[in-house]
């Protein structure tokens, strides 16, 4: 499994590094968004847990920096984890006073929600998502904004592109790239990763964990 996670990880990065501990490789990540340094991370579609569905994330050195296990498939919550299991985002789907689900997420901070014994969902979101579908809109390039907490009117992030392609960028007010999602580019000539396995770049100062919870989110989007 360690060779498959660094043969996951090594087309994205130049150099070849020894497979460090969850705690290291998350060290990296707080580095480089501290250095000025671009967060190259690979997510790879699948949770390592048996019939779980989900996500893996893994840093440039081959390490788990993130993971998503989920029991059922598309579940009303998810949990964003560290690679040592500790909750970091909660993300739910916003629904109607009579139960049914709209095209808004929110996200939490930590755990919260039905899953969590001791927490029903007292915290406040600190970001909403909300889904593109202004069919009159001249911009058919828009995925969804982003606006902080549940009240704020105007966005602070848009996100543009192709998730079912896996080439979309999330921008900032100034139209600077903050976050990007490509394609993985194999080494071996012939051989496709496909939509499973790709690549999520991080600009600096744009926190990486938050940037993984947009592309959850955008999963569920565009399923």
């Amino acid at each position: 499994m360690i060779f498959f996670l660094k043969s996951l990880s090594r087309s994205v990065h130049d150099q070849e590094h020894h497979h460090e501990p969850v705690a290291e490789a998350e060290a990296e990540v707080e580095t480089r968004m501290n250095d000025g340094k671009c967060t190259s991370l690979t997510v790879w579609r699948k949770s390592l847990l048996i019939s779980c569905n989900g996500f893996t994330v893994i840093s440039s050195c081959g390490g788990i920096v993130y993971r998503v296990d989920n029991y059922i498939d598309r579940p009303e919550e998810l949990i964003l984890m560290d690679g040592s299991g500790k909750s970091i985002l909660t993300i739910r789907r916003r629904k109607q006073k009579l139960g049914v689900p709209v095209n808004s997420w929110f996200i939490y901070e930590g755990e919260v929600g039905n899953y969590c014994a001791t927490n029903k969902l007292s915290k406040k979101p600190i970001w909403c998502v909300r889904k593109n579908i202004n069919i009159l809109q001249p911009n058919h390039n828009v995925l969804a904004y982003v606006f902080r907490g549940s009240t704020d009117k105007r966005h602070s992030f848009v996100i543009e592109g192709s998730y079912t392609h896996r080439s979309c960028k999330v921008l900032g007010g100034s139209r600077e790239v903050l976050a990007e999602i490509t394609r993985k580019e194999a080494i071996v000539e012939g051989v496709s990763y496909g939509v499973e396995v790709f690549v999520l770049n991080v600009e600096p100062g744009f926190d990486p964990g938050f940037a993984m919870g947009l592309l959850l989110i955008l999963d569920q989007m565009f399923p």
